[in-house]
């Protein structure tokens, strides 16, 4: 007993170590994420700056002696990742419209004394750090072990962050996320999604709001 205890130890030691850096950024998302519902930051821009954005650089810094930079910061491929921010926009804008007729979310998304100006540079920090974390710090974390696998399992958490929200738009962040997750995966950068998520959530707001 005494031996398979040591050989049980042994073999969980190598364990960490083999998948040490996926452990490390699997790991970190989780808490970050369970930071950020259990002890929130206002106003929420300055929430997920910290726990999406300012934490995970920090981990990749000291614990994973990597440069931030190799985690989406990059251009990467902008003509391909390009196209795809091109294509989103011109079938995101008749969507996001139709999708404002829904009372669910239209709703949700009305805000008391919308400004546009306050709204965007506040969701812009917001979007950043948010993007980060997901199509950034989990995606590329995860690349070197998981390749495309990691597509998949960075679509997990982002789903879950959405409960709360209208039914519709949770369920349809399923494909979204593995959409967005693709395209910055082949384009080697984490900008696309930011600029498609801003586009679409900026768009939506100003329906809802101003028109």
């Amino acid at each position: 007993m005494k031996n398979s205890l040591k050989n049980e130890l042994v073999e969980l030691g190598s364990f960490f170590k083999r998948h040490y850096n996926e452990i490390v950024v699997i790991a970190a998302a989780t808490l970050f994420l369970t930071l950020n519902r259990y002890h929130p930051i206002s106003p929420q821009w300055a929430s997920a700056l910290v726990y999406f954005g300012i934490l995970p650089v920090l981990t990749i810094f000291i614990f994973l002696r990597k440069d931030p930079l190799n985690f989406g910061f990059r251009v990467g491929n902008y003509r391909l990742w390009g196209l795809h921010v091109i294509v989103v926009i011109l079938v995101a804008t008749p969507v996001i419209f139709l999708a404002s007729q829904l009372a669910s979310l239209a709703d949700y998304y009305t805000i008391e004394g919308f400004s546009l100006l306050k709204y965007s540079l506040e969701i812009i920090v917001y979007m950043l750090a948010w993007e980060f974390l997901f199509r950034g710090f989990l995606l590329f974390g995860l690349k070197e072990k998981l390749g495309e696998l990691s597509i998949l399992v960075q679509i997990i958490p982002f789903v879950l962050l959405h409960f709360g929200k209208p039914e519709i738009e949770t369920i349809s962040t399923i494909l979204v996320g593995i959409y967005l997750g693709y395209v910055c995966f082949r384009g080697n950068s984490y900008w696309p999604a930011v600029i498609m998520h801003l586009y679409i959530n900026i768009g939506f707001r100003i329906i809802v709001n101003v028109f």
